[in-house]
């Protein structure tokens, strides 16, 4: 079985596509990075919860 986001579309929003030279980069917003941080952070110290599990996937 798969775990998929639920609203993956809700992000779009979110991330900015930037070009830089010959490159496309995919960036986000302040919150949206601030967020995946936050995750990053949460499961260095073993914190996530299953939610938050899929959200960072």
């Amino acid at each position: 079985m798969t775990t998929v986001i639920a609203r993956p579309s809700s992000l779009l929003g979110s991330i900015q596509l930037e070009k830089v030279e010959h490159f496309h980069l995919f960036k986000f917003n302040d919150a949206l990075q601030a967020r995946m941080e936050e995750l990053l952070e949460r499961k260095k110290a073993d914190l996530l919860t299953t939610e938050e599990v899929i959200e960072l996937e």
